[in-house]
Formats: C-alpha cells, sequence, structure tokens
C-alpha cells in the first residue's frame, strides 16, 4: 500500500505531455543555435598567407560535436570536419609549395660537409688536424612575429617579411692530439639579424663556452662553462676570430640561416602532408 501510494504522488507531480515544450513556446524564443541562412561567415587568414599569401574563404565547418561520422576499414573515426579539414591542408601544402625558395637544401660555401637527421643539422670540416663541426637544430628556430605598434604601422598593401629561421648553434673544434674538445655555444641577436651593410658588426655572438671530453655523447655539467656576459672584450674577440680562422664569420652565419630557413621550410611541407595522411586515414 505504502508503494503505490507513492507511485501515485510521483505521478500527480509529473507535467502533462508537451508541458515542458510549451512553456518555451507561450514565453519569448529560444536563443538561436544555428546562424540564420544566408549569413556569411567571418574572414580567416590560413596558415600560408604569414609568408604574404591573400586571403582565401573561410571554411565552413560542422558544429563541434556534430554526429554524422564514419568509420573506414581502419576502424578510424571519420567526420564532415575531417574531410573540411584535409580539404584545408591540400590547398596549404599547394600554397606552401609554391612560395617555397628551394626545393633542395643549398650547401654552405668553405668545404663543409652537411649531415641531416629530421631537425637536426650538422656540418663538418676538417682543417690541418682540427675537426671543426656546427650542429643546430630548427625546431623554435622562428623569431617571433612583429609587436602589435609595428604592424598597425604597416601599410595594408605591404608584403608581410618571409620567416626566417636563425636557430642556437653549436661548435665543436677538436684537435687530434687532445682529448677535450673546445665546445662554442652561438646564437643569433635579434637586433642582428638582417642589418645589411655593417660590415663589422657580428650577426652572431657567442654566449658559452666549455672544454667537453671528446668522443662523449653526454657533457658533463660539472666542468667549467665561461658565460661571455661579464667578459672582457680583448678576450672575447679573440675568441670570434679563432672562430673566423675555421671558417665560422659572416659568411658562414648567413649561409647558416638560408640553409636553416629552407630546412625548416621542408619540414613543415613534410609536417603538413603528414597531417593530411594522419586526418584522412591514408
Amino acid at each position: 500500500m505504502l508503494l503505490a501510494r507513492a507511485l501515485r504522488a510521483a505521478a500527480a507531480l509529473r507535467p502533462p505531455p508537451g508541458r515542458l515544450f510549451s512553456s518555451f513556446s507561450s514565453s519569448s524564443s529560444p536563443r538561436t543555435l544555428l546562424p540564420p541562412p544566408g549569413a556569411t561567415p567571418p574572414p580567416v587568414r590560413s596558415l600560408w598567407q604569414l609568408g604574404g599569401g591573400g586571403w582565401r574563404t573561410a571554411l565552413l565547418r560542422p558544429r563541434r560535436g556534430s554526429a554524422g561520422g564514419v568509420s573506414c576499414g581502419c576502424g578510424g573515426l571519420h567526420t564532415e570536419g575531417d574531410k573540411a579539414f584535409a580539404q584545408f591542408l591540400t590547398d596549404e601544402i599547394k600554397e606552401e609549395k609554391k612560395i617555397q625558395k628551394h626545393k633542395s637544401l643549398p650547401k654552405v660555401s668553405g668545404g663543409w660537409e652537411l649531415e641531416v637527421h629530421g631537425t637536426e643539422a650538422k656540418l663538418v670540416r676538417k682543417v690541418a688536424g682540427e675537426k671543426v663541426t656546427v650542429t643546430f637544430n630548427i625546431n623554435n628556430s622562428i623569431p617571433p612575429s612583429l609587436d602589435d605598434e609595428t604592424q598597425e604601422e604597416q601599410k595594408p598593401d605591404q608584403q608581410e617579411p618571409d620567416l626566417t629561421s636563425t636557430p642556437n648553434f653549436v661548435v665543436e673544434v677538436i684537435k687530434d692530439d687532445t682529448k677535450q674538445t673546445l665546445v662554442l655555444d652561438c646564437h643569433f641577436p635579434e637586433d642582428e639579424v638582417g642589418h645589411e651593410g655593417e660590415e663589422e658588426s657580428d650577426i652572431f655572438t657567442i654566449r658559452e663556452v666549455s672544454f667537453q671530453p671528446t668522443g662523449e655523447a653526454d657533457w658533463k655539467d660539472t666542468n667549467y662553462t665561461l658565460n661571455t656576459d661579464s667578459l672582457d672584450w680583448a678576450l672575447y674577440d679573440h675568441l670570434m676570430d679563432f672562430l673566423a680562422d675555421r671558417g665560422v664569420d659572416n659568411t658562414f652565419a648567413d649561409e647558416l640561416i638560408e640553409l636553416s630557413t629552407a630546412l625548416e621550410h621542408q619540414e613543415y611541407i613534410k609536417f603538413l602532408e603528414d597531417l593530411k595522411s594522419f586526418v584522412k586515414c591514408q
């Protein structure tokens, strides 16, 4: 009896069918979740336009989490959003290849041999009983874009500057008769890159200098490292001359930037192609 009474009480409190929906219709109309018919999506910039491309029409994306996904033999999910994403990447790859300056990696003058392992590149040069190695990685080598004030001053019809890769690089000098390697950690200061006509100014600087055991992959943090921030200028100039005598000078640095930029762009296009294959499940 008690159970029957409880069920009848719950049924009395339940609103009749259609009550909730009719209450919405009698009051103000609910907010529209979809854009009105004929509405134009706002314009967007594509990835390749950072290099100076023009505007393109925005892609019409389905709502996030919308139904309609299908699965192929791979067992993965494929949605209309994936299809639009793949088409977007196809356009990006086409535009990036169109503005690509170097189809193959440029060479560095001075007898340097190039070794590339993914995003890491190594230049090797042997001179009179010495082996000089310059190693750099293109990851995170693109400097930040111009600040907002500079972009506001830029004319609308003015083409944006090309992206340039300026990676940190490490110079290792190995002598045949020693068990130590002189290691010089170098980088490109932002205020020096791109300044032409200043022959006396170095476009790269030495940040740290240390000795490391020759032939060991892992360097020891216990070895003394000289920071050049508070270094005597005479000693610093001798270190720069030491590098220049071994082919690491402004000319080399310019060619390294060109090589790094070409490698970064090549790897970026490869990444887009891999991303497209992943989205399309090819």
